[in-house]
């Protein structure tokens, strides 16, 4: 999965914050809000966001909307999954991964694995 660069990352959270499919002129509304793009230049990176498969293209009237393959914990976790898919010993990532995040982090994550472990004994 490619990297982003600082406009393909706003406008996917435009897009992931707002929840559906928008127009280039929608996309450019809200990200002038911060900094002042051109028309052409939003369009060019959503078509570059297309062909990078994060954004479907559908035509809309004279114009094409834009929306997101994947929500953002999906986008977040296949990159997370492929950064771990990267080592040939996983355990120490696993291990450094655990030490580093913030203490809550943990807990929700030891929580979801032992819901998850459960679920597995339940059902074996």
């Amino acid at each position: 999965m490619a990297n982003l660069g600082s406009l393909e990352r706003a406008i996917m959270d435009v897009v992931w914050d707002t929840g559906k499919p928008m127009r280039v002129r929608e996309l450019l509304a809200a990200l002038n809000e911060e900094r002042e793009l051109a028309y052409t230049t939003v369009q060019t990176v959503a078509e570059r966001l297309v062909k990078k498969g994060l954004l479907t293209r559908t035509p809309y009237r004279n114009a094409f909307r834009y929306a997101a393959t994947k929500t953002r914990d999906e986008h977040v976790t296949a990159l997370m999954l492929e950064a771990l898919a990267g080592s040939t010993d996983r355990l120490p990532v696993l291990a450094r991964f655990a030490r580093s995040v913030a203490e809550e982090d943990a807990l929700a994550l030891l929580d979801e694995l032992s819901r998850r472990t459960n679920q597995r004994r339940s059902t074996t």
